[in-house]
């Protein structure tokens, strides 16, 4: 990001209201994310429920949408990596790193509950990816979260690293695959 000079902030000053209004209408029309905080940041009808919600919806269409048939384990990496980063645009948006991790399970969820059956294909592009989201996951809700919030993604993420177990190809990762969320005493 660009760090803005102190010229530039003291002709910004110097703008007026109506020249100032367009700047930020064009900026916000070139940019899809500057727009989102904008919106989130100034309407009080926005609030972090519903960015959850729409983030949740992009989430869902980039899986129902994007996967096909004929390449399914390339597209549904793809997808899984979008969602990924649908997630990062949510907490940049919102500044909330909850919801970031919240968009994970549930992306994480999906994958299990609609997708599964991939993870037993010749192809182990999806499976690895989605193992390592899993393993990624619970060093970001123990080091961005409030210890009280541990508990309540302890049994999801167990669920998703035991199911993930459960697969020959878990012995076949290059990387620790975590049996469960170890919380700290």
């Amino acid at each position: 990001m660009p760090v803005p000079s102190a010229e530039f902030k003291k002709v910004l000053k110097r703008l007026g209201e109506s020249e100032k209004e367009a700047l930020l209408l064009r900026a916000v029309r070139r940019d899809a994310e500057l727009y989102e905080t904008f919106r989130f940041e100034l309407l009080a009808d926005v609030t972090l429920a519903q960015i959850q919600e729409e983030s949740a919806d992009r989430v869902h269409a980039l899986f129902n949408l994007s996967v096909s048939g004929r390449l399914l384990n390339r597209s549904l990496v793809k997808a899984l990596r979008a969602s990924v980063q649908e997630a990062a645009r949510a907490r940049r948006v919102t500044k909330s790193k909850q919801l970031e991790i919240d968009l994970l399970v549930y992306t994480l969820r999906l994958c299990l509950d609609h997708y599964s059956g991939q993870f037993d294909s010749g192809y182990d592009g999806f499976y690895r990816a989605v193992a390592r989201l899993a393993a990624r996951l619970p060093g970001l809700i123990l080091k961005h979260l409030h210890e009280d919030l541990w508990v309540e993604y302890k049994p999801d993420l167990d669920d998703v690293l035991k199911d993930l177990h459960r697969r020959k190809k878990s012995q076949e990762l290059s990387f620790e695959l975590p049996r469960e969320l170890v919380l700290p005493d």
